[in-house]
């Protein structure tokens, strides 16, 4: 299993960091944690285009995690070379409601014609795609928040918490995993409520038992700050700070 980074910021223009995006790539599945703005150019750039993305799964729906699910949609329907298999949609409670507006909006420019779309919403659920093991799980940040932990055929975990405050959930989600990654907003003292600081992210993955953790959704505070001395001030462990294109074996 591996994993590609795709967008290691926010939803803050960066010339460093492309918005949240995350493709995980296993068993000939090809599956997209969010899809910030510019996900699809990058996804090009990892060597996957609209039509390989088997999933995606959505953490939430604030901008900066979603705002390329229409274009992917509306890429896919390129007449030219059109995806012909089915795409599975994963988001959290009221994601259904969140798609039938984008319907609205768009309408017939992301109706597919030569595949079928398919919206699970979950809360804590597991769903199979392909030969992976998806766990999904509420987090504290908006209403509608999930992490996910993916699994492979061999065991391999990946924990992913999107944006989340401490929660006795997000410790659940990543125990024992081969790699968590984990959003960490902003530097000690600069928390905001449903984001977490190096310190807090440390102590996650230290209650949780994870082999690895990398750290991503960095605001631009975070760039001049020793984000990974403040992490591993409580996280004895190997820590990662997540860069655009970044890739990972698992």
């Amino acid at each position: 299993m591996e994993l590609v980074i795709l967008g290691s910021g926010t939803g803050v223009p960066s010339l460093k960091r492309g918005s949240p995006a995350a493709l995980i790539k296993a068993a000939r599945q090809s599956i997209l944690l969010d899809s910030g703005s510019g996900t699809l150019t990058r996804m090009l750039q990892a060597g996957v285009t609209y039509k390989d993305v088997d999933a995606i799964l959505y953490s939430h729906i604030h901008p900066d995690h979603s705002a390329d699910l229409v274009p992917l949609i509306f890429a896919c329907k390129y007449q030219e070379d059109p995806r012909t298999k089915d795409l599975l949609i994963i988001g959290g409670m009221g994601f259904r409601d969140y798609f039938e507006g984008l319907r609205w909006v768009y309408g017939s420019s992301i109706e597919p014609q030569t595949f079928r779309i398919h919206i699970r919403e979950v809360l804590t659920d597991e769903v199979e795609i392909g030969a992976l093991r998806v766990t999904a799980i509420p987090l504290e940040h908006a209403p509608e928040s999930v992490g996910y932990r993916v699994t492979s055929t061999q065991g391999k975990t990946l924990a992913y918490s999107g944006d989340t405050d401490y929660c006795p959930n997000i410790v659940e989600l990543a125990r024992g995993a081969s790699i968590l990654l984990l959003e960490c907003s902003f530097p000690e003292g600069m928390k905001v409520k449903g984001h977490l600081t190096p310190a807090l992210a440390g102590r996650i993955a230290q209650e949780a038992w994870c082999q690895r953790l990398c750290l991503t959704h960095f605001y631009p505070p975070c760039d001049h700050a020793d984000i990974k001395k403040d992490c591993r001030n409580v996280f004895p462990g190997e820590v990662l700070l997540a860069e655009d294109m970044m890739r990972i074996r698992i």
